[in-house]
């Protein structure tokens, strides 16, 4: 009898509990269902017809047709040689081959510090970044800076007011405006620097009367009168100072969280380099854009859009889409195989106009992944702390990272599935105790380590085992627990990679500490038996190592001493 079957119907996947074995598949089930025949009974035919190998112990025919694989115990003894010959390159893979990935991330408007909103993207998008280059990828991180259009305009008039305030003017400070102590500390810098150089003589020629009626568009007054009244050259020198000193800021607190960029492309370059206009050109030829009421519309609703999208409004400017369209052409020009975006989850209805306008221009939008981080509220107890940019009234990253650490904030961040709310719970990120994660398994690394501290206070010896049959003496459940653990580990960066889940990394972690944990509180490591002494320190040996391994990937250190 022929049987056919798909490849990809086919599932091999570990058990959840090691009384029925190692791995199940449903594969007697496909087959006997295209096939028409008994699962049980073709079941136990392909079970007996199973070549010889000396991993497979035996196997069982479970519930309707699964086959239960039971492991031999070479299988686990092979992964601990393999952990201490490979050391951190255990894990790795060449699924990628070497293939180039563009992943941007961030990208937050250089028009204040980094918030905790901003950290959790930063977390996901490092962590994400690491594990596809420990499979076979050749990741560039990039951060798009929006150093163009009316944000950095209302920055530039936000400090500029403050520089006016510093030196002694009366000014009615918009309520739109940036309100952040770190706008006031720019102007203070710029006051030291440049003394009264931009003072104006007619402070009554900004629109100054705050009505609430039309905030935006008096915001929007201002600015003109900002630039009309400095004159573009002063307007120009504020507004790069302001720019440089944000990011400059924005660096910096990258750095200390562990995330640092290949790549930092200026929006503004789109427009030196005219790739905007070159963009919008090839949007008219192909037909793609229309005219209404003086503005040019894109027509990205024959693409599945709500609607179509104002790429130029009527005064010529363009708007932030058509600067978005400019820039992912570039990516594509670049030759990048795959194109990640991780973007907040507000960001969610942009999605489909970013790929109408991709497919207009000629490229296969299936190039470009768009990834969504959800938001993350930050509680310190019961109570939610409150956020917001123009304000002035949040919690930076930056001063998140100093109450909590940058390990901690970094492991926290990616705890959950990224399109999940997350609360952040300060006082548990802060606490030593089983309860906090990444206590709990940088504690496993240390233990280890000073176990080892241990033996050489006690003049034990150690030599790392090269033969299986010198593990043997490994029996006890729990070892066969932590082997069983050990040997998942590449599974597991291939299954995080893939789908862009660093979540599974830090949930295998804190199932392997707590493996760790158990074997460490049954069982003695420094006994007089050479063997088993040896064997039991070449076993938490390949524990610590995946332990460092892992928690590197998401960008958290393995402390020797807790």
């Amino acid at each position: 009898m022929e049987i056919s079957i798909e490849k990809e119907d086919i599932k091999i996947e570990y058990t959840r509990d090691l009384i029925h074995g190692d791995f199940a598949s449903n594969i007697a089930m496909l087959l006997a269902k295209k096939n028409k025949c008994n699962p049980r009974e073709l079941a136990n035919k392909i079970s007996e017809n199973l070549p010889q190998t000396d991993f497979i112990a035996r196997t069982e025919i479970a519930g309707p047709g699964f086959i239960n694989f039971f492991l031999n115990q070479n299988a686990y003894l092979s992964v601990v040689l393999d952990i201490l010959e490979k050391g951190t390159s255990f894990g790795n893979s060449n699924i990628g081959n070497n293939q180039p990935i563009l992943i941007e991330f961030v990208s937050a408007n250089p028009t204040g510090p980094l918030h905790i909103g901003h950290g959790r993207g930063a977390a996901y998008g490092d962590a994400i970044s690491n594990l596809l280059n420990k499979i076979g990828f050749d990741v560039d991180r990039e951060y798009y800076v929006n150093d163009s259009g009316r944000q950095m305009n209302i920055l530039t008039l936000s400090i500029w007011l403050r520089y006016l305030e510093l030196m002694g003017k009366k000014i009615n400070f918009p309520e739109k405006a940036y309100q952040g102590d770190y706008i006031k500390k720019i102007a203070h810098e710029i006051k030291e620097k440049y003394a009264d150089e931009f003072l104006i003589s007619n402070i009554q020629s900004l629109n100054l009367s705050n009505n609430k009626n039309d905030e935006e568009e008096m915001l929007d007054s201002m600015i003109n009168s900002c630039i009309n009244e400095l004159g573009e050259e002063k307007y120009t020198v504020i507004h790069k100072i302001s720019l440089d000193s944000i990011l400059t800021s924005i660096k910096k607190d990258l750095s200390d969280f562990g995330v640092t960029f290949d790549k930092w492309f200026s929006e503004n370059s789109l427009m030196k380099t005219d790739s905007l206009n070159k963009c919008v050109s090839k949007l008219e030829i192909n037909s793609k854009i229309y005219e209404k009421d003086g503005a040019k519309w894109f027509r990205s609703s024959d693409y599945g859009d709500e609607k179509d999208r104002v790429i130029m409004r009527e005064n010529g400017q363009s708007t932030y889409f058509a600067s978005d369209i400019a820039y992912h052409v570039s990516k594509y020009e670049r030759k990048y195989k795959k194109i990640i975006n991780i973007w907040g989850a507000d960001h969610h209805g942009y999605i489909p106009r970013v790929k109408a306008s991709i497919e207009a221009l000629g490229y296969s939008p299936k190039v470009l992944e768009i990834l969504l981080v959800q938001f993350a509220a930050l509680f310190r107890g019961k109570k939610k702390l409150q956020m917001s940019t123009r304000s002035g009234q949040f919690v930076t990253l930056k001063e998140l990272v100093m109450e909590v650490g940058k390990d901690a904030a970094r492991f926290f961040y990616v705890m959950r599935k990224s399109e999940q709310h997350l609360d952040f719970d300060i006082e548990l990120a802060k606490s030593e105790s089983n309860d906090n994660p990444v206590y709990y398994i940088q504690y496993a690394h240390a233990r280890i380590c000073s176990v080892f501290n241990q033996m050489k206070e006690k003049k034990y010896a150690f030599t790392k085992i090269k033969n299986i049959s010198d593990l043997s003496v490994l029996d006890e459940p729990q070892e066969i627990s932590l082997l069983s653990s050990l040997a998942k580990y590449p599974d597991v960066i291939e299954s995080s990679a893939i789908t862009y889940e660093p979540h599974q990394l830090a949930y295998y972690l804190k199932e392997l500490a707590n493996y760790f944990h158990t074997y460490y509180n049954a069982n003695q490591f420094l006994v007089d038996d050479e063997k088993l002494r040896n064997a039991r320190l070449s076993l938490i040996d390949a524990t610590r190592q995946v332990i460092k391994d892992g928690l590197l990937q998401l960008g958290v250190s393995s402390p020797e001493k807790m």
